[in-house]
């Protein structure tokens, strides 16, 4: 499996994703906004830019479970 390109740890199951939230003045550079839903796997991938949305404290949040890196 490959990694996904950028990981985004969330709070909510439920999250949109444009490709360019995080460039300023970018949403000529992103893609057309999608509402994607975490499921039980505790995260979700973006089919547009392959970004990840994890869910905080999720089966998917290896953070939660290694917090000292």
């Amino acid at each position: 499996m490959i990694d996904a390109p950028e990981i985004v740890r969330t709070a909510k199951k439920r999250n949109a994703c444009d490709g360019a939230t995080d460039i300023p003045g970018g949403a000529a550079l992103g893609h057309p906004r999608v509402w994607l839903e975490i499921d039980e796997k505790g995260y979700v991938d973006c089919g547009y830019c392959d970004r990840r949305f994890v869910l905080v404290g999720g089966p998917a949040d290896v953070t939660a479970a290694h917090p000292e890196e």
